[in-house]
């Protein structure tokens, strides 16, 4: 695979039908959002979780995590956006920002749990209903990302640092910035998260397999893997920034998705000690 992605060069376009295009990132984020749904309906039958219940959390998860991925995409690169505003709307030119989707579903889901009662789940308080929901997701969540990342590959964009390693790949000229433009090959940042995530899921799957075999899928468990994810993306992302040149807001000498990084680490940690330890 590695000397495929070292000499071929991706066209974003998949099919070309007159004035109809389909981008090949479109179509890996529809199966990534597939991927997704599945793997939350299986772990969902598995807990007996109302399926219904879930394809409702899902679609708003679905709306406004682009929404929000696009937002805070519009937020990383406002120079160019200013320029060009209804290039906001062009999502299959890529451009959906992980944090950003990640922020809103949180959101979302902090409203879903607390309008809706959802059948199936026996929590006894809100947060233990919210874990329940979010336990069952992040699994998805990590494999679609690992999917979704294809979609830059095909686009030509969001790669890393110029590299000599056998699997470099090929970046047209017109994609390159200018400081690199005499530069063939880049690392595959996209190929690092996508195996990076899958190892995330691998890792999400089996905590959940371990526990439910143990019967021992109570709250502190769901907050477990619900975190789990949170931190290992987390700490992903915050090394693979720095082989990454693609354009991004600077504070503290860090990347804006270093410094979000961080605070979701933070963010993790704070609810291991207030609700696991607290709780135990």
């Amino acid at each position: 695979m590695f000397k495929f992605l070292h000499s071929f060069e991706p066209n974003s376009v998949l099919i070309s039908l007159g004035f109809v295009k389909i981008y090949w990132y479109g179509v890996f984020v529809v199966l990534a959002i597939i991927l997704a749904l599945l793997v939350s309906l299986f772990l969902a039958k598995k807990y007996k979780i109302n399926r219904d219940d879930l394809f409702d959390l899902s679609f708003y998860l679905i709306v406004f995590g682009i929404i929000g991925a696009r937002i805070y995409d519009g937020f990383l690169e406002w120079e160019y956006y200013i320029k060009h505003p209804l290039d906001i709307l062009k999502i299959w030119q890529g451009g959906l920002a992980i944090h950003g989707g990640i922020l809103a579903g949180i959101i979302v889901l902090y409203f879903f749990v607390k309008n809706k009662k959802i059948r199936g789940l026996k929590g006894q308080n809100f947060w233990d209903d919210f874990f329940s929901l979010s336990f069952i997701i992040v699994p998805g969540l990590a494999l679609a990302q690992a999917v979704g990342r294809w979609g830059n590959y095909f686009n030509q964009e969001l790669f890393g640092r110029p590299t000599d390693l056998s699997w470099g790949i090929p970046i047209n000229i017109l994609n390159r910035p200018v400081e690199y433009i005499f530069n063939d090959f880049f690392h595959p940042t996209f190929l690092y998260e996508s195996l990076g995530s899958i190892f995330i899921f691998v890792v999400l799957i089996c905590l959940h397999f371990y526990f439910f075999k143990k019967n021992k899928i109570n709250f502190r468990t769901k907050l477990l893997i619900s975190v789990t994810y949170l931190i290992l993306y987390s700490v992903l992302r915050f090394f693979l920034e720095f082989i990454r040149i693609d354009f991004t807001p600077v504070f503290l000498g860090l990347r804006f998705p270093q410094v979000m990084s961080l605070l979701i680490i933070i963010l993790s940690f704070f609810l291991i000690f207030k609700f696991y330890y607290k709780k135990q």
